[in-house]
């Protein structure tokens, strides 16, 4: 059995996780069923990318872009649950399916049991953010520590899990956070976010998807986005991207935002700029921050593990 997962030019731990989460969930696996792909943690329920024609076992992964593929077959589809409701819903289960994101069973693993603390509040944001903004040094203006999220997988996690908050645009960033019982503020840079996903993920544990807008952070920032930066409306009609600097999964092309060469001056002036986004950022990290209750969290972690027995006992 192999398992699949999105693989990110510039990484992404919400993806690479599904390397070794798999291998503590189900010892084993891979050595069973060779014909076998084993769909995860992700939003890749996506015709463009699982392939045809290979039996399929789904555990968790979710909706949100492009279109979805047939699943109807039930000889080459085996749907145990996807990520949550809304995900259930467009599939065409049982509702009762959507238990959650399997990224939380992250959390009980040893090695990230019983972290110190070390950092006060932390800031996880889109890898697309990420690539084209300035949000390091708006993180050390408001006092921030920066968690990259196209880090090495544990290490990103490790510092999720030793924070007292997490500021997170990344959804896995959030999701990881109320794993660990970290409280979290989720925040948007986009217009355009896909909310789908993070709502999916928020009913399965009863919290609710409210973003803050912070203003991007940097003109590359708003070329990539389509966003508006210092009065100035850039492209909102461009398709969405998974990299900037690659083609498309539906062939589309993108032109790569190339910053001109970097001076101190420069570097000066772009975080000026770049305060709209720090004060935003500064007023969201004191917002009111968000815990799923921890009775629901362990309800849905011991449904997710009853679905991981019924894997065992019927592939091994």
């Amino acid at each position: 059995m192999d398992p699949y997962y999105w693989e990110s030019e510039h990484g992404n731990f919400g993806d690479d996780l599904n390397l070794w989460l798999w291998d503590f969930l189900i010892p084993g696996f891979r050595d069973v069923h060779p014909e076998t792909l084993l769909v995860g943690v992700g939003t890749v329920l996506n015709r463009a990318l699982l392939p045809e024609g290979r039996h399929k076992l789904v555990l968790g992964s979710g909706f949100g872009y492009g279109s979805l593929p047939d699943m109807s077959n039930s000889a080459e589809w085996d749907i145990r649950c996807v990520r949550g409701p809304l995900t259930a819903q467009k599939v065409g289960v049982d509702a009762k399916l959507g238990i959650i994101d399997p990224a939380v069973m992250v959390a009980e693993m040893p090695e990230f049991k019983n972290l110190p603390k070390v950092h006060k509040k932390s800031f996880v944001p889109h890898w697309e953010s990420a690539i084209a903004g300035m949000w390091p040094a708006v993180c050390q203006m408001v006092g921030l520590n920066y968690i990259d999220p196209r880090g090495e997988a544990r290490d990103v996690i490790r510092q999720i899990a030793q924070s007292e908050l997490i500021v997170a645009e990344s959804m896995h960033g959030a999701i990881l956070a109320d794993a660990f019982r970290v409280p979290w503020i989720s925040v948007t840079t986009s217009s355009s976010i896909n909310s789908f996903k993070w709502t999916d993920w928020a009913q399965t544990v009863g919290v609710t998807y409210r973003p803050r807008h912070v203003p991007v952070s940097s003109r590359a920032e708003a070329i990539i986005k389509g966003a508006r930066f210092w009065g100035v409306d850039f492209d909102t009609n461009k398709p969405a991207v998974e990299d900037p600097n690659k083609r498309q999964i539906d062939g589309n092309f993108i032109v790569a935002v190339h910053e001109p060469k970097q001076t101190s001056l420069r570097a000066a002036a772009k975080q000026l700029l770049a305060a709209p986004s720090a004060l935003s950022l500064w007023q969201a990290m004191r917002a009111t921050a968000q815990l799923s209750e921890d009775h629901v969290l362990s309800d849905r972690k011991d449904q997710f593990l009853h679905v991981i027995d019924s894997v065992r006992r019927d592939y091994f």
